[in-house]
């Protein structure tokens, strides 16, 4: 039996066609520290809701740098550890904070900062955006770079 070109080649591309449209979309490729580090995250939503802080000389950040070195602030108070990243979680191991008292709504929003960027959190990573979601919370980040 004789084939041609045409049918050769569909015979071919069909089985890789179908594969490709049989994907579930559940091949999620894990974040790298190199994904993450040398951005600053601006947090703007916890569980959905924005946040709007008073009195605030900036808002809540989360920077991570070289080696997943982690500073920020919390909504009051500036804080620093070390993130570890494993799959597609992260979590800030022995978070330091300093202790200074702010405004009610700061001081609540720094709280839920402070327990999620120390629990493990599942995250998903957008080109506009980084999520951080536990089994309490979720906190929605902006990435806002540094510009000179």
């Amino acid at each position: 039996m004789k084939l041609s070109l045409k049918t050769l080649v569909a015979a071919i591309s069909l089985p890789i066609l179908m594969t490709a449209c049989a994907s579930n979309g559940d091949d999620v490729k894990d974040i790298t520290a190199k994904d993450l580090q040398h951005h600053n995250w601006e947090l703007i939503k916890i569980d959905g809701k924005s946040i709007a802080i008073e009195d605030a000389e900036y808002g809540p950040r989360l920077e991570l740098g070289e080696n997943l070195t982690a500073n920020g602030n919390a909504g009051c108070n500036e804080f620093f550890g070390q993130a570890e990243l494993k799959g597609n979680q992260l979590r800030i191991e022995k978070m330091g904070m300093t202790m200074k008292m702010c405004m009610d709504d700061q001081m609540k929003v720094e709280k839920v900062m402070a327990d999620t960027l120390t629990q493990w959190s599942d995250i998903t990573l957008t080109n506009e955006g980084l999520v951080l979601k536990n089994a309490d919370h979720t906190l929605t980040f902006v990435l806002r770079d540094w510009v000179n």
